[in-house]
């Protein structure tokens, strides 16, 4: 398994230890979140899934968050020569992320979409936790729990901890883990306050406090309600906040000449060595929207251990079970909820 890559000081991080970090030449995660518009292009004019391939190969990022990628269409692959024949999630990781999380959030006669992570790190495990408000705008939020391979010579990051050879993790001594989140939130307000609330119910119940935390994705959050709803509830630092001064979150839509705010890289547990958004010539013409990266290296503070996603509850402690299947009655009551007052269908 590739190793995390290392960094001799940031350019931008959180100031004050450039120095510090030249001589421990700690690692740096490098993240990129892109909203890839089903593999078309504006308009849907074109198939451009294949060099936006290309384009997150030349990125190169150790984690991609995707959101609106097409897991299947029966009649884009009937109508298109170049269509490819493997589910969109799979064909942008072949031969380079070799772990990848899908979590299917739109459902229909042809086919379904919704958001997917890829990694180079051992995947734990993954849970979609559908937070649809409205019936004709399916959301949910991926969440996966990745293993970052210990550095030999380097300072660990804080966070759980596994042991080598549990989980299928392998690694030389410890190593830390970190939990991923996609998320593709509503186009109205209402809604996506609803579903802010419940991310930050969501990481509350089954992240641990302060453990090493990335939720990145498309937010349509223009005004910038994330940061109060979201970042300051549970501790998070916006990517450009820090390395780039700025009070707002970039510019990332549309991607031919950002006007709104729209895409997020939130992190925890992190410092924030450079962040990017990339957008106009090559970028302008395989999506409506900029892909944003960031470079991370862990901090050395220490995390709890005591918590794990609903996916795996059956192998959790049992004196851990019941709090577990408490917090998921109170996510789903929450959801029902959310059916009542909009009157939606149950969820696929």
């Amino acid at each position: 398994m590739p190793g995390m890559k290392r960094s001799n000081g940031g350019n931008g991080g959180n100031g004050g230890d450039s120095g510090d970090r030249a001589e421990r030449k700690e690692p740096v995660l490098h993240i990129a979140t892109y909203n890839i518009h089903k593999g078309f292009s504006h308009f849907n004019r074109r198939v451009v899934i294949h060099e936006l391939r290309e384009r997150l190969r030349h990125l190169n990022p150790d984690i991609v968050f995707l959101q609106e990628v097409q897991g299947l269409h029966q009649h884009h692959a009937d109508r298109h020569a170049n269509w490819p024949e493997a589910p969109q999630h799979e064909f942008l990781a072949a031969d380079v992320w070799n772990t990848v999380a899908y979590g299917r959030n739109a459902i229909y006669d042809h086919g379904h979409h919704g958001n997917a992570i890829l990694s180079r790190f051992t995947l734990l495990d993954v849970y979609n936790q559908d937070v649809t408000h409205l019936r004709f705008e399916r959301r949910g939020l991926l969440h996966c729990r990745l293993i970052l391979p210990a550095v030999e010579g380097g300072e660990e990051g804080g966070g759980e901890r596994e042991e080598a050879g549990k989980n299928g993790a392998g690694h030389r001594g410890s190593a830390t883990v970190v939990h991923c989140v996609c998320v593709h939130l509503s186009l109205f307000a209402r809604s996506r306050r609803q579903q802010m609330e419940a991310l930050a119910g969501y990481v509350e119940q089954f992240v641990p406090t302060g453990a090493p935390l990335i939720i990145a994705g498309d937010f349509n959050d223009w005004r910038n309600h994330a940061d109060t709803l979201l970042a300051r509830r549970l501790g998070l630092t916006e990517v450009f906040g820090i390395p780039h001064a700025r009070e707002r979150p970039v510019r990332s839509f549309p991607a031919g000449l950002p006007l709104l705010r729209l895409d997020r890289i939130y992190v925890r547990g992190f410092s924030v060595s450079g962040a990017t958004v990339h957008h106009g010539g090559p970028w302008a013409r395989i999506s409506d929207h900029a892909a944003l990266s960031a470079r991370l290296v862990p901090c050395g503070a220490s995390f709890s251990a005591s918590s794990s996603t609903p996916a795996s509850i059956a192998s959790v402690r049992p004196e851990r079970q019941s709090r577990m299947r408490r917090g998921i009655s109170r996510l789903a009551g929450a959801r029902a909820l959310f059916d009542k007052m909009n009157g939606n269908g149950k969820a696929r």
